[in-house]
């Protein structure tokens, strides 16, 4: 039998709202994804610790306190420094254009959806993603 994705959804600092990270953690379950949700105010080692821990394939982060440019690439440096440069990167909230190319370009985030994103598009993405780099191996 096939494990589900497993998911972590988090979000790194400061933040103290997490609606749309909790609409979207419902949205990966009910598409059949196993996800963990750390809550608010999220330090990079403890979101890449607990990523390790639990064996996920995708991290998904909701940022909208306007450090993204701070904690995204310390999350992402994390992981390559500990044997989780596999593990697939995703964020959501208010990011540039601008900062979302240096993001994707310098940093490894491979997807990034602002407000207004479709969990049907967030939910493909990881799909599509995950299962291609499985195979990828």
């Amino acid at each position: 039998m096939e494990r589900p994705i497993r998911v972590l959804v988090a979000k790194p600092g400061l933040d103290g709202h997490d609606r749309g990270a909790k609409v979207i953690a419902r949205a990966l379950r009910d598409a059949g994804m196993e996800v963990i949700y750390t809550g608010l105010q999220q330090t990079p080692q403890m979101i890449v610790e607990a990523a390790l821990q639990e064996d996920v394939d995708c991290i998904g982060l909701s940022i909208l306190s306007g450090a993204h440019m701070t904690l995204l690439p310390k999350i992402t440096t994390m992981l390559r420094e500990n044997d989780g440069a596999d593990i697939l990167v995703v964020a959501g909230g208010i990011i540039s254009d601008e900062d979302a190319a240096i993001l994707r370009k310098d940093h490894g985030i491979a997807g990034i959806f602002g407000p207004g994103s479709s969990t049907h598009a967030i939910i493909d993405f990881i799909r599509e993603h995950v299962e291609r780099s499985s195979v990828e191996g």
